[in-house]
């Protein structure tokens, strides 16, 4: 699972990073904040499209070859972008990094999913997802002062650079994993399922309320002070409210349903927003509102994943990879989403359109069809298949 977790967290580089350098990316492209920011829902949009495609495609490989694969072409996709001449060359290579971020985190958590007893599931996503949080305390701060000292494409070459140690370490480290084999018919079966359906609706709703505020975090920070280094420590209070939050998640899910866990953190998510729209034009309020939207991060992604992952049942690694696509839609709704209201209303809607829209996905979270339960009130687990090997 650490090694899964290494490779999460360079993801999460990533996704933390570019953010805080859109300004800097701009400008450097010629293009508008807006423009920049669909870098971003175009990442989004190629895992959502890639993600069962891959899974389709690879079902019968060996996951270690898959996971690594997948982390080569993220390599390849960070080294198009820090070279890009252009912004068109640029937005090709987070299409290429987006798909290969698929190919390796769809596969790390329906890996763990499958080999974990249904009492512990949740916490093993959550230690692959403690990956990401991590790099939301350390590979902001890190990113970002090398975007400061070398330009946002020196940036970009820290995380290939990181990216190719994660690679390597995968490739070989990872024992043989295989996961049962599953016909196209069967695949095909997850997308006419209504129980898994309805859930890949809400997967595909529950993080755009996120990602239309801190996509545009820097934004955002700018509306209550133009002070150097502003922008670097709201980025590592969001991303200390993450690594608190994964650290909550995974034992949260497990003791109460899944279903509870999310909603309540929808709830949050309304409240955090309404809070943020008052607050803005301070500087610590923003700071506190924007901790508790990363706080709420994993309780928007691991009880969802989860509940998917029971949903699934034999066919749960296909469920979860297009959990995984569907949340990454959720991304690009968000962030696309967030780059209208910024053009058409201005930095101050943006929380306010956020409240309204967690507002929405909370009440279509609670009219979801709820989960079997088994008599202990626990969801009913997934079968574990013999062929898989341990990690």
């Amino acid at each position: 699972m650490l090694i899964l977790a290494v490779g999460t967290f360079v993801l999460g580089v990533d996704g933390f990073v570019l953010p805080g350098l859109l300004p800097h990316v701009a400008t450097d492209l010629s293009v508008s904040l807006a423009t920049a920011g669909q870098l971003t829902t175009a990442f989004a949009v190629a895992y959502a499209v890639g993600s069962p495609i891959i899974a389709t495609a690879t079902g019968r490989m060996d996951r270690r070859v898959v996971i690594g694969a997948g982390m080569f072409a993220f390599l390849a996709g960070m080294v198009l972008q820090a070279a890009g001449p252009s912004y068109a060359v640029v937005l090709a290579g987070r299409v290429v990094a987006g798909l290969g971020a698929a190919a390796f985190q769809a596969n790390a958590f329906a890996v763990a999913g499958v080999l974990s007893r249904p009492d512990r599931r949740a916490r093993s996503f959550a230690v692959i997802g403690a990956g990401s949080s991590l790099a939301s305390v350390l590979g902001v701060p890190f990113g970002l002062l090398v975007g400061q000292w070398l330009g946002w494409r020196g940036a970009m070459w820290t995380i290939a650079a990181l990216a190719a140690a994660a690679a390597v370490l995968a490739a070989a480290g990872l024992p043989s994993v295989t996961l049962p084999a599953t016909s196209l018919r069967s695949r095909l079966a997850v997308l006419v399922d209504p129980r898994i359906l309805i859930l890949l609706v809400v997967s595909a709703l529950v993080l755009a309320p996120l990602y239309l505020v801190s996509a545009y975090a820097a934004v955002v920070v700018g509306v209550s002070t133009s002070a150097g280094g502003a922008v670097l420590a709201a980025l590592c209070v969001f991303g200390a409210g993450f690594f608190i939050g994964n650290r909550l998640v995974g034992r949260f899910a497990d003791r109460f349903d899944s279903l509870t866990s999310l909603t309540a953190a929808l709830a949050v998510a309304v409240g955090a927003n309404v809070v943020l729209s008052v607050v803005q034009h301070w500087f610590v309020p923003t700071l506190a509102a924007l901790f508790v939207l990363g706080l709420i991060g994993s309780f928007l992604f691991i009880p969802q994943a989860d509940r998917v992952f029971v949903a699934g049942g034999d066919v749960a690694a296909v469920a979860l990879s297009l959990n995984g696509a569907m949340a990454y839609v959720g991304t690009a709704v968000g962030a696309t989403l967030g780059g209208v209201v910024l053009s058409v209303a201005g930095t101050l809607w943006l929380a306010p359109a956020a409240a309204v829209l967690a507002a929405i996905v909370l009440g279509v979270t609670r009219l979801t069809a709820p989960e079997r339960r088994t008599a202990a009130g626990r969801p009913e687990p997934a079968n574990v298949p013999a062929e898989a090997t341990g990690l």
